[in-house]
């Protein structure tokens, strides 16, 4: 259901390599890079998250309430993910674990504090 999702950012270059690092163990690469915008996943038919500075050109602000989650495939692949986000400059927000039967996340804040998260169920 969901094509994409967009997050914003001061510093497109930074963005970009810290999420295409992160990302790595999902096969994600940068699909479309349209200057003040790049998105990347696996394919284009696929769920995509998309860096950008604000077509308002105002400075980029992380919402408060916005997270997004990101499907790791395994509990090892979340615990993985969530201590590469920190070692790359991320910052925690809960470190991974379950946290209901069968729920198991971590949370973290990117370089420009936008809230996420590494989940897997079951």
């Amino acid at each position: 259901m969901i094509g994409y999702v967009t997050i914003g950012t001061k510093d497109m270059e930074k963005a970009k390599a810290f999420w295409l690092e992160l990302l790595e163990p999902l096969d994600a690469k940068i699909l479309m890079d349209m200057d003040r915008i790049a998105l990347m996943g696996s394919a284009m038919d696929q769920p995509m998250l998309a860096v950008c500075t604000p077509f308002n050109e105002e400075e980029a602000q992380p919402g408060n309430g916005n997270m997004i989650s990101i499907a790791a495939g395994s509990r090892e692949n979340v615990d993985k993910m969530y201590a590469k986000a920190i070692e790359l400059g991320g910052t925690d927000e809960g470190p991974a674990g379950e946290r209901m039967p069968s729920f198991y996340i971590g949370y973290f804040r990117d370089l420009d504090g936008n809230k996420a998260a590494f989940f897997h169920m079951g």
